[in-house]
């Protein structure tokens, strides 16, 4: 018996990925390090709003208001940026790091889109919002136990999944020395800025996961991957003879240089 259990995803391409979805254990070791990271910010914030509310009571007769009224609407400033920083945490770490927040990249796990794709800001958002109910009476942990994609409320409507990134040697790409030449030529060549988040996403993916790939489903992959990328950018000529994997190394790193 797997010790993790399995999805598989076709890809735009027609070719089918399988991904090892992170299991309650990675989820529970992440979720107990970004709570901690959480709570450190609460804490920062609770000072904050404690040395505030002090300083603004001390100057109640400068500023003619009451210190009811004062208390009220720092205690709702507070309230609010709270709340926004339980919300942001999770929703624009999950944005900026594709799926991963501090907790997720040490247990290393990460969110991805049903389809596939990397999560983006809407995903991580309402993911971030159902949070609360998911927390309540352990009602994810139990669907995350009972499902068979191991999804927590705020998986099922944000139309996300949990997987490993262990087994892909996440961070580790090799772009070849004649790529990086490939790569000045295509900035000179076309507008990289063409490519968006989710397609510079999406090369990542490809050139993390090709080792583990057979040669048939790499070579498709790679095919279709490259010519949907040459057509978008309206390149026409390519300014060198190149397989398919140096094209989107170029394109990667290219990519980098401008974000």
């Amino acid at each position: 018996m797997a010790l993790f259990n399995t999805v598989t995803i076709r890809t735009p391409e027609s070719v089918e990925l399988e991904f090892v979805l992170a299991g309650v254990g990675s989820r529970a070791v992440a979720l107990i390090l970004d709570y901690l990271g959480l709570g450190a910010g609460l804490m920062g914030l609770a000072i904050v709003y404690s040395f505030l509310l002090v300083r603004l009571m001390g100057l109640e007769t400068v500023l003619s208001i009451p210190s009811e009224t004062v208390q009220l609407w720092i205690t709702a400033i507070a309230a609010v940026l709270a709340f926004a920083l339980y919300i942001g945490y999770f929703a624009l770490f999950e944005t900026w790091w594709y799926g991963q927040t501090p907790g997720k990249r040490y247990a290393k796990v990460r969110v991805i889109r049903d389809d596939g794709q990397p999560e983006r800001l809407p995903q991580a958002t309402l993911r971030s919002l159902l949070r609360p109910i998911d927390d309540i009476l352990f009602i994810g942990f139990f669907c995350i136990l009972l499902s068979k994609t191991e999804k927590r409320v705020g998986d099922w409507l944000a139309g996300t999944l949990v997987v490993r990134t262990d087994s892909v040697a996440a961070g580790k790409i090799q772009v070849t020395e004649r790529a990086q030449v490939i790569g000045k030529d295509l900035l000179a060549l076309v507008d990289i800025a063409r490519l968006s988040p989710d397609d510079c996403a999406t090369i990542r993916e490809f050139l993390q996961r090709r080792s583990a790939m057979n040669l048939k489903a790499k070579g498709l992959v790679s095919d279709q991957l490259a010519r949907r990328l040459k057509a978008q950018l309206d390149l026409e000529t390519l300014p060198t003879e190149m397989t398919t994997d140096t094209f989107l190394e170029a394109l990667y790193w290219a990519y980098q240089q401008t974000s």
